[in-house]
């Protein structure tokens, strides 16, 4: 995954956190949809651990 991919990732990860979903989406679109398969790929990997470690993180709340 390219650097800028990931850093975008993080970036939307954070906004979502604040529920800011409109600005997490428009950083995110972006990046998601130039990617090619096998980003895609990364990418779709890097968000299933993200969910799964925020659902953790929400219930251990």
């Amino acid at each position: 995954m390219r650097p800028s991919t990931l850093r975008a990732l993080k970036r939307a990860a954070e906004l979502t956190r604040q529920n800011r979903f409109t600005e997490a989406v428009l950083v995110a679109e972006p990046v998601l949809l130039t990617a090619d398969r096998q980003e895609s790929a990364e990418i779709r990997g890097w968000l299933i651990g993200h969910a799964t470690e925020f659902a953790t993180e929400r219930e251990t709340r």
